[in-house]
């Protein structure tokens, strides 16, 4: 049930960001903001590579787009020289990658963060189920901006 729900999600943002081209993916809502659906995309590549693959599955992985020292949000800043074909690829390549690491974990495997002592695989589910809703939002409003489109 949870792999199915996020996987709903997932398929959410990428129908709200079908269709469009590069343009139009690094079109942001409004000023002062630079939240646009490339950028969106670019943001849940580095969430599921962090939460599946590396903290969950422990894989020693550089985020794509991220520097805790330089560049802390690089997935959402870096978007106007960005390759959105290529961003496109790897957000799909992360979902395959994000599904392999969690098909080996039972959903009661337990890993620390820096921040916390004891995560399950089931926490994280969870997680992302309420990161990918939240961010939908964000993305049905950038898509209506964009083209007008609403709905599924």
């Amino acid at each position: 049930m949870l792999e199915g729900w996020l996987d709903w999600h997932r398929q959410t943002l990428l129908t709200k960001c079908a269709g469009l081209t590069p343009e139009q993916l690094k079109t942001a809502a409004v000023e002062p903001s630079n939240l646009t659906l490339l950028g969106l995309l670019r943001h849940m590549s580095e969430v599921e590579r962090g939460w599946f693959r590396i903290h969950a599955a422990g894989q020693e992985l550089p985020f794509l787009y991220c520097d805790d020292d330089k560049n802390r949000d690089g997935d959402f800043d870096d978007v106007a020289d960005a390759d959105a074909e290529a961003d496109y690829a790897a957000y799909l390549s992360e979902l395959d990658a994000a599904r392999a690491a969690a098909s080996a974990l039972p959903l009661d495997h337990e890993f620390a963060t820096e921040r916390t002592a004891a995560i399950s695989l089931r926490w994280v589910y969870i997680h992302m189920i309420e990161e990918y809703a939240r961010h939908n939002g964000h993305a049905d409003l950038l898509r209506e901006r964009i083209d007008g489109t609403t709905g599924d």
